[in-house]
């Protein structure tokens, strides 16, 4: 009999070891789920706003660059241009000149967690290359520079023709957006990815000199242009952040002034694009988490 008692002595005791054990494991995983829950991941929560400015170079496709006005309409193919990117000096701080050279600015907010909404500003910069020979289709009645064209080329290089440029310039106005992945959290930093696309409008402030025509140096909405992105962000003390970015995008300019006058002169083209900036922003909270 008393065997009997002991035995079932120790299996209740058993028993009442497993289940509190149980209990025990529920409650840390519990606790764990509403650390991960609570815990506020910077640049990803609805209600977050950043700011962002950087400095960007880019890389253009060739492209035909079509002309046409009183006395002229002709093709120049497969041009070829680059970007013009400032020396290294106090303009990229300085706030008086901080637009001079190639920038992108960013104004992003949350609309929902991983999800945001993205105003931007690409100020790229394109020159065409003058040292080259181009394909020439069309024609222009102005005797002095037709003779420049021979066998169905003409050399650019010393600028008589044509000099052409968006140099400030090839502005990319756009929103897009973006979604956010947080890769690690730290205390004292965080990295987190994103990727997304965009769509906007070219405002460049072209220099052109045509021919005989005077130098045109004006803002214009010219065209349009789309675009894919992805970056990735270091942020520090949850407020400060890096970021890198790659984009590809393609740009339409059907209406480029070429000259200072009222005339219906104009040039058109399009071309791909890749750009990469870097840059340096602000995160915070607007208080409208949900």
């Amino acid at each position: 009999m008393k065997k009997i008692v002991h035995l079932l002595f120790l299996f209740l005791a058993g028993v009442s070891a497993f289940a509190q054990n149980k209990v025990t494991e529920t409650k840390l995983e519990t606790d764990k789920s509403l650390l991960v829950e609570n815990y506020k991941v910077p640049l990803s929560k609805k209600g977050t706003m950043f700011v962002f400015w950087g400095w960007n170079r880019e890389g253009f496709s060739n492209s035909d660059i079509h002309f046409k006005g009183a006395d002229y309409d002709f093709v120049l193919y497969n041009v070829v241009a680059h970007d013009r990117p400032s020396d290294l000096s106090w303009d990229y701080i300085n706030p008086g000149t901080i637009s001079i050279p190639q920038f992108n600015f960013r104004l992003g907010y949350f609309i929902k967690d991983n999800l945001a909404l993205v105003i931007a500003q690409d100020h790229m910069k394109y020159v065409m290359d003058q040292n080259q020979t181009v394909d020439f289709s069309g024609y222009v009645t102005n005797p002095v520079y037709a003779a420049m064209v021979k066998n169905g080329k003409i050399d650019l290089s010393d600028a008589k023709f044509m000099q052409y440029e968006h140099t400030d310039g090839l502005n990319y106005i756009n929103i897009g957006a973006e979604k956010y992945k947080n890769l690690l959290n730290h205390k004292k930093f965080d990295i987190a990815w994103s990727y997304g696309g965009g769509i906007g409008v070219l405002f460049p402030r072209s220099n052109v000199t045509l021919m005989e025509n005077p130098r045109s140096d004006r803002f214009h909405v010219a065209g349009f242009g789309l675009d894919v992105r992805t970056n990735l962000n270091l942020i520090f003390w949850k407020h400060w952040m890096a970021r890198v970015e790659g984009k590809f995008g393609y740009n339409n300019l059907p209406d480029v002034k070429t000259t200072l006058n009222n005339k219906p002169n104009k040039a058109w083209q399009d071309f791909v694009f890749y750009q990469i900036n870097f840059g340096i922003g602000y995160t915070f909270s607007t208080g409208k988490n949900r």
